[in-house]
């Protein structure tokens, strides 16, 4: 047995099987070795104590300390510990300043500062500490091309006047002789390089570990002042690509005598993860200096720091001491606790004195005093699934040093876990009479010999073990009572344990008592059919509060000493008054009969209940003071509105129970009323309204009269009364808004104002949405209302009415004739009539609307034919009032109102236009356009109105989508449910209608609102059902009788949900009673024994489904009256169609469906039959099956970044069975043998929507094996495993991404960093990586496999998923950037790739009427930054009605969706792609059925980039979409000013055998001849010699594969070779059709910017190597 403490569970969950793993599941679990007697397990007092080394804190010594020194804890799993640490630090503490300066020429003039600023440096250093060093450091780049320019003059002096080109050079090593560093300072000179990143990093690594040759202390504080005006550059990022340097970092000090990195050309640059494990290691803190042009970068940088800081400096650095003081300050202003060397086993956290945990950033340092803080040390229980006992026992302790981030001291703790074994392991009882001689005695648990099981070893593991009979309670026949399986010895396994419960699962959890409709009152738990409450709580529902809190008076008492307290109330004695509260108190429970005893007055003043009273009041001139009485009490009477005063007090006499009550004779009553003024002030009142009448009627004709004279006519406003409204779409009632007009002025004459609307006028013209022109051809529903001449009636809002019927007709016939000039009109429908408010003298008018459709381009024409027929008053035959009409389409209206003499203001009935695909907030525009009858003008013009859409709170639906009564029911009770997010009051509207049941003679229809209070869930609507009639009774072949119930009208931010329409058959026979109107049948409304005409069954009563698990459901019910032969289950996927549901023959009144999918709703039926037939079916139950571990995880791919570096993602699983929740990655070195040659690496991904992972330090050369497995909250699934060797692989990219969200992890480092994930909010450079990724499935086999075929169970065959395939585009342009040209040309490849099939094969599970997947996606680039994405009309039964477009970055982020509603469109355009970066779409088609599968895409749009601004494309590059089907990059190698060498890849999708090659070269600007070469060849690498070539002229060459399928695309490029000073270079631009003419002259930043464009412009991404001449 085992016990654990009352907060936890983990004791019981271990299920361990030992005493041993019982003590280790965690502190508090203890084991029960004999029946009466517990022995815990318990550690003597010094292993568990901690031991510290403590020397307290000598704030005499100027140097940081901490105290404790060092301690040692042992722990238990899952034990905690607290430890208080003091720390202290001078206000000017030792202080270790070294200074590392950018020396590339751009860096001159900050060099010159520098050295100017020697007494203030040594100024600031002084301010700063006592105790300072100070040195210098200097750094360039690789002397290696392409970062440095390698002629021999130039490395000699790159520029006049300075030093040869250098990695990274110690100058002055820490002193803290300032003269002496100042002086070596003023000998440095610049130096240069080509590329405009530096090789910073090798800078920073080097100084962070030559601890000696820098001269960094032990106990002062390390600072790194890191300054420059460029980028960085980092491992692998593609210039030691070119440069041919690949080797990883050794993160080794390589610095010589003279203090010069000798290692710079023969490895390469550190990562970000190396350095921020490196200068943590050796308590450096960096400080970046950096200008305008790189502070972004670094400031993104700083974020993977513990601590760290960025100054922005002047182009000069002029104030560069400003920042390091700045910074510093702000180092120590942003403390924080580390715990480093920390293993996974333990958990730190940390506290400040005040008992809050202390926050990065937020540690209360103050220089110059002691601080204490709280460390809380938490062993862990489980790592990675895995009991901490079960680990290596090395993982199970450490030394940890804790520390604040700028201390490089700190409390050194030896932390160990312990893992207690049991001693009487070591004895067991051989064959133990307790365990029948069967089994051995191990610390009083059975172990049981083989063959034999049970706790005492008593049941033979295959005779009684199967003997079922065991697991029978004695009131039921089924094992388990149905609700659990049968194991061994008989025991009962119950299905749900949360659920069900009892040696028999015979206990149901939510069946006990409850109050206020909560179980056991939400204070206690079901417990074997009776509430165990939780402590303070008792009574059978727990409802009564053990204390007495809630019966305490003012005074403190029980009660006020008149009753008891009972379950939380009072109980009042024969007290002389009533109490429900102790709480209401003795004054309030006399004050009804005081009032009336002594004045008569008050809500007791009958005689009647006066005499009621028990006790007599004795009337006082003076009362007794508060301190003699037990109560004193005051009130206002008010029937006279004075106050009287009496006590209360307990009686004298103790024999006597009543209350002894004095009353004060005198009351105190206001001064006198002033009544009489009153008739006075109203006269008064009377004849002022009198005289401001006249006045009114006065001014009112004299402006009538001035409005005839010509002079006076102006003055006459229109405009609408408000600005703006804001709506909240929930609360709309209708789809248009009456918007006031008003008109001020003289009121004599007619104003027509027209007007108009416009909708989402808050998208910008670069919305997307915006930039979707509409289909002009489409043929759309025009609204129109115009005001009929002729009165409203309510006969005519009747459907059924012959006067709206006569005048419907005529309506059509009218506007029909009218409307037919209108090309493509059709007839007129859905006519309807209403009255307006706020009309004028005109509301009583009729206003008619009825729908035209027609092309959508005819809406001009039909404005203009509109106001043309209403300015005449005839439509046609139809007279019309002139002045009012309006026109509107889905997106815009038109309309004139008018005012008629005397009116000053009308409504105008503005349409919303809402629609489910509108923005969360969007905005409406209605404009008064001009006043083309009238005098008046326009004033307030615009009127905006606001439409907010707002999350449901309440979601209202039927509970089924048809019910069936019986005419013999008399009523019909129909449920209506409500669904609660957040509670409160909401309404809904609910209305029935006639199908083939008609009002008065089948039912009575009903209509109204239901109200939901606060917690209510469900309400009942009542339908009354008639008798048949004798006439329809004696008819034999009787139709079905139908109704249908709507809801609509939710309120209160309410929506609706799965059905807000029923369905309701009456049938004349008998149908199975629902939940609802169970109730009528147990009064004897239904007869359950009544045969059913015709010898059919009854449907079968109450059925209930559970489900058993992940693959299986039980249905039950009970048995129809009769004698069922047997029962037929049909059971179907909800969303399926019935007709394709599976049918399952049982004889009893329950089945087990099994084989199904899990965590699938699944929708059920079950009949009866006899030798008559099938009876009737049931209502449709619905059950869900329990979460399965998911499924492996889909293909994995792999972005091969370097040999040592790559980009690992993977899909989804096919089969979630759950909700994922995590995945987990393991990569393992492993041989040729597949047999792992070092340790596996584990990371865990919390967020499922991260499905890739970027690992660096890989092991060069070595095979690793790969796995990804996926969780839901069942447990971890499969594992999906490649093999890969990245040296095998080409390596693609010129750059490396830090891709934004993407986890990063570095291979080599411990097990703490192990699971360190880095994110990015950005990218921190270009990513110019590689786009298609190396696929672990069938297009690249890599020892995994991708299995396209699954077999799902539950269904018949297989269901078969679909590859996603990337159709491609090639598009050349010539882009000039704002204000210049813009032209396209376009070839399109399409790519169907393996597993494309046809849409009806990929998705055999499509219900009738689903669109299949779009054909295919094509993509079209408009610009470095812009798309076009086209694709084909899906197959689909049934019309599409919209399509949505989804796009997101391959690498994660947020999913953008873009809705197409106009389905004859079939393309959108995208503006908002950032240049370089992978996108994934997805477009899927809408029908009436919903959403069909989608089709997915991947596509980049190439172009140069702003190497300092990576985001931003350099206005005039040229962009592409590259196809794999084109030949590699052009890499271009000058042999002579007139020669040159060309060289490409093969295409990496050759569709084809290559037969060889087309090269054609041409003059760009035209003039010479064009030739053109044949070469043959299929190497992975092809080269041409081009001779004769003319000097300083730019060509245009193209490659086109020739493979057996034909010629592919083509790939173009752009050269010139110019020569200046007796050197030449070749100049180009690859892929588009666009001159980049770059010239190289004696200035560097002409150099800079030239290179700069060829590493980050030219080049593709394809390319592995590239040679630059």
């Amino acid at each position: 047995h085992f016990l654990s403490a009352p907060t936890e569970n983990y004791c019981f969950a271990s299920r361990a099987s030992s005493c041993s793993e019982c003590l280790q599941a965690g502190v508090g679990c203890a084991y029960c070795s004999e029946e009466v007697r517990i022995s815990t397990f318990t550690c003597s007092s010094s292993s568990l104590s901690p031991s510290a080394q403590n020397e307290r804190i000598n704030m005499n010594l100027q140097k940081s300390q901490v105290s404790p020194q060092s301690t040692m804890m042992t722990f238990l799993p899952g034990e905690e510990k607290n430890m208080t640490v003091e720390v202290f630090a001078p206000e000017k503490g030792p202080l270790d300043l070294y200074i590392l300066m950018d020396f590339s020429n751009s860096m001159e003039d900050d060099l010159d500062n520098l050295k100017k600023m020697g007494n203030e440096l040594a100024s600031l250093v002084g301010r700063l500490s006592n105790d300072y060093t100070i040195g210098f450091g200097e750094f360039v780049d690789k002397v290696i091309e392409p970062q440095t320019d390698m002629r021999p003059n130039k490395l000699e002096q790159p520029w006049p006047n300075s030093d040869p080109p250098f990695a990274f050079k110690n100058v002055i090593k820490l002193t803290s002789n300032v003269n002496e560093f100042t002086q070596k300072l003023q000998k440095e000179r610049i130096s240069g390089n080509l590329d405009a990143p530096e090789g910073g990093f090798d800078a920073i690594l080097q100084a962070a570990v030559c601890g000696d040759k820098i001269g960094w202390r032990q106990g002062s504080t390390h600072l790194l002042v890191f300054s420059t005006e460029s980028a960085f550059h980092y491992e692998a990022d593609g210039a030691n690509v070119l440069a041919g340097v690949l080797p990883r970092n050794d993160e080794q000090c390589h610095l010589n005598e003279n203090g010069s990195y000798t290692e710079a050309t023969k490895q390469d640059y550190p990562s970000i993860p190396t350095l921020v494990r490196l200068l943590g290691k050796n308590n450096i803190i960096p400080i970046f200096a950096v200008t305008d042009h790189s502070y972004t970068y670094y400031q993104k940088l700083k974020e993977y720091f513990p601590i760290a800081e960025v100054g922005l400096l002047q182009e000069d650095s002029s104030n560069i001491l400003q920042v390091m003081e700045t910074a510093f300050t702000n180092i120590r202003a942003k403390m924080s606790i580390r715990a480093e060397d920390r293993p996974k086993a333990f958990e730190a956290k940390f506290f400040k004195e005040s008992g809050q945990i202390a926050q990065y950033g937020e540690f209360n340092f103050q220089p110059g005093k002691i601080v204490r803080f709280m460390m809380r040390l938490k062993a862990q229980r489980m790592v990675d699934e895995n009991h901490v006992c079960k680990m290596n026992p090395n993982e199970n302790k450490a030394v940890m040093r804790v520390k604040p981030t700028t201390f490089s001291t700190g409390v050194m703790v030896n932390a160990s876990i312990l893992c207690p074994t049991c001693d009487c392991e070591k004895s067991p009882i051989r064959n133990a009479p307790r365990c029948n001689g069967k089994g051995d005695l191990v610390c009083g648990k059975c172990r049981c010999h083989s063959g034999w099981v049970g706790p005492f070893c008593n049941c033979s593991g295959s005779g009684s073990a199967a003997d079922i009979n065991q697991c029978k309670a004695k009131e039921t026949d089924e094992p388990c009572s149905g609700r659990g399986e049968c194991q061994e010895c008989g025991t009962c396994m119950c299905y749900n344990p949360n659920h069900f419960e009892g040696r028999y699962c015979e206990y149901d959890k939510t069946q006990c008592q409850r109050h206020a409709g909560f179980l056991c009152n939400d204070r206690g738990s079901c417990v074997k059919g009776q509430c165990a409450c939780t402590e303070g709580w008792t009574g059978n529902a727990c409802e009564c509060p053990t204390s007495n809190q809630t019966c305490l008076d003012s005074k403190g008492g029980i009660c006020n000493g008149r009753g008891k307290c009972v379950c939380g109330r009072c109980e009042c004695s024969d007290s002389g008054m009533e109490m429900t509260s102790a709480q209401l108190g003795v004054c309030e429970g006399t004050r009804s009969c005081v009032q009336c005893q002594a004045w008569k007055t008050g809500e007791m003043k009958e005689t009647e209940k006066c005499d009621k009273c028990l006790f007599k009041v004795i009337m006082v001139d003076e009362l007794k003071k508060k301190e003699e009485v037990y109560e004193s009490c005051s009130f206002r009477d008010e029937d006279d509105d004075c106050t009287y005063h009496y006590t209360v007090d307990n009686p004298k006499d103790s024999v006597k129970k009543d209350l002894e009550v004095q009353v004060l004779k005198k009351k105190d009553c206001p001064p006198g009323s002033l009544l009489w003024l009153l008739p006075l002030i109203l006269f008064l009142l009377l004849l002022l309204a009198l005289l401001l009448l006249c006045c009114w009627k006065f001014c009112a004709c004299f402006k009538s009269c001035l409005a005839l004279l010509p002079c006076c006519r102006r003055g006459r406003m229109v405009g609408f009364k408000e600005d703006e409204y804001l709506l909240r779409q929930s609360l709309l009632t209708s789809d248009h808004l009456d918007t006031p007009m008003v008109r001020t002025g003289p009121p004599k004459g007619t104003d027509v104002v027209r007007w108009k609307v416009t909708d989402n006028v808050h998208r910008g013209p670069n919305h997307s949405q915006a930039l979707i022109k509409p289909n002009p051809k489409e043929t759309i529903p025009f609204p129109i209302s115009l005001r009929l001449n002729r009165l409203f009636s309510e006969s005519l809002t009747h459907p059924d009415s012959r006067e709206g019927d006569q005048l419907r007709k005529e309506v059509a016939d009218n506007l029909n004739e009218l409307y037919k000039q209108i090309p493509g009109a059709q007839k007129v429908q859905k006519t309807s009539f209403r009255m307006q408010r706020n009309a004028g003298k005109r509301q009583d008018y009729t206003i008619m609307d009825t729908v035209l459709s027609a092309p959508r381009s005819s809406y001009p024409d039909i404005v203009k034919l509109t106001e043309k027929n209403v300015q005449s008053g005839n439509f046609h035959d139809l007279k019309v009032v002139p002045g009012y009409y309006t026109v509107a389409t889905d997106r815009e209206a038109a309309g004139a109102v008018e005012f008629q003499e005397g009116v000053e203001s009308v409504d105008v009935h503005v349409p919303l236009f809402v629609k489910d695909e509108d923005d969360d907030k969007k905005q409406l525009q209605v404009e008064a356009v001009d006043v083309p009858l009238g005098i008046a003008e326009i004033g307030k013009r615009l009127v905006n109105i606001t439409i907010i859409k707002e999350h449901a709170t309440s979601i209202f639906s039927f509970l089924q989508p048809s019910y069936t009564y019986s005419r013999k029911d008399g009523v019909a009770n129909i449920p209506v449910s409500r669904e609660i997010i957040e509670d409160g009051r909401t309404q809904v509207t609910y209305r029935s209608r006639d199908l083939t049941a008609k009002d008065k003679k089948d039912y009575l229809t009903v209509e109204g609102d239901l109200t939901y209070g606060p917690g209510e869930t469900q309400k009942i609507v009542p339908v009354r059902l008639l008798e048949l009639s004798e006439k329809d009774g004696l008819l034999e072949d009787k139709q079905v009788k139908q109704f249908v119930m709507d809801l609509s009208n939710p309120r209160q931010s309410a929506k609706l949900g799965r059905y807000p329409r029923t369905t309701v058959t009456i049938t004349d026979l008998p149908v199975p009673r629902s939940p609802e109107i169970a109730q009528m049948a147990q009064k004897g409304f239904i007869n359950r024994k009544a045969a059913s005409p015709g010898g059919h069954l009854l449907s079968p009563e109450n059925p209930k489904a559970v489900a058993t698990g992940p693959k299986s459901i039980r249905l039950n019910w009970e048995p129809p009256p009769g004698n069922p032969m047997g029962y037929k289950v049909k059971y179907w996927i909800y969303g399926d169609p019935e007709k394709d549901a599976q049918v399952v023959d049982v004889k009893t009144p329950h089945a087990d469906l099994t084989n199904l999918y899990p965590y699938c709703d699944y929708e059920m039926r079950v009949c009866a039959y006899n030798s008559m037939g099938d009876g009737y079916n049931t209502d449709v139950v619905t059950c869900q099956t329990l979460e399965d571990v998911p499924g492996e995880p889909g293909r994995l791919a792999f972005n091969v970044i370097s040999p040592t570096v790559t980009q690992l993602s993977w899909a989804e699983p096919a089969e979630t069975n759950g909700n994922i929740t995590a995945y987990e990655v393991i990569y393992t070195p492993i041989d040729d043998d597949m047999k792992p040659v070092g340790p596996a690496k584990k990371v865990k991904i919390d967020n499922p929507k991260k499905r890739m992972l970027l690992i660096e330090n890989l092991q060069n050369a070595q095979t690793y094996q790969y796995k990804v497995r996926a969780k839901n909250s069942v447990g971890w699934g499969p594992f999906r495993d490649a093999t890969i060797n990245l040296a095998s692989q080409p390596a693609r990219p010129l750059s490396i991404p830090i891709i934004p969200d993407v986890p990063i992890v570095d291979a080599e480092a411990g097990d703490e960093y192990d699971g360190y994930l880095m994110y990015s909010n950005e990218v921190l450079k270009s990513p110019v990586g590689s786009k298609t990724p190396s696929v672990s499935g069938d297009d690249y086999m890599m020892n995994g496999k991708w299995e396209q075929n699954f077999l799902f169970p539950g269904g018949s065959g297989t269901r078969n998923l679909s590859a996603s395939s990337s159709p491609m585009s090639t598009l050349s342009s010539n882009y000039r950037g704002a204000g210049g040209s813009f032209t396209t040309e376009t070839t399109t490849t399409y790519l169907s790739g393996p597993g494309m099939m046809d849409g009806r094969e990929q998705h055999a599970r499509l219900a009738p009427g689903i669109p299949d997947t779009p054909s295919r996606l094509v993509f079209s680039a408009l610009g470095p930054t812009a798309l076009k994405v086209s694709w084909q009309e899906p197959h689909c039964e049934k019309d599409i009605l919209s399509y949505c477009v989804l796009y997101q970055l391959l690498n994660g982020g947020e999913m953008k969706r873009i809705n197409v509603t106009n389905p004859a469109e079939n393309s959108v355009i995208i503006q908002d792609l950032l240049p370089n970066h992978s996108y994934l779409f997805k477009v899927k088609a809408q029908s009436q059925e919903g959403w069909g599968p989608e089709r997915e895409g991947v596509i980049t749009i190439e172009s140069a980039v702003d190497p300092k601004s990576p985001l931003n494309p350099v206005p005039g590059s040229p962009f592409t979409l590259s196809t794999p089907s084109a030949p590699g990059p052009l890499v271009f190698t000058a042999l002579s000013p007139d020669s040159l060498q060309l060289s490409w890849e093969k295409p990496r999708q050759p569709n084809g055998e290559i037969l060889g090659y087309v090269v054609t070269c041409e003059q760009l600007h035209g003039g010479g001849e064009a030739f053109c070469t044949k070469v043959n060849g299929d190497g992975a690498e092809t080269s041409l010699t081009v001779p004769n070539l003319t000097e300083n002229m730019p060509y245009k060459f193209k490659v086109q594969a020739r493979t057996t399928q034909g010629f592919g695309p083509e790939r173009e490029g752009i050269i010139t070779i110019e020569s200046q000073d007796g050197n030449f270079v070749v100049l180009l631009c690859t892929i588009e059709v666009t001159e980049l003419n770059l010239k190289i002259d004696r200035s560097l930043q002409s150099m800079k910017s030239a290179v700069d464009s060829l590493i980050y412009s030219v080049f593709p991404i394809e390319s592995s190597s590239s040679v630059i001449a």
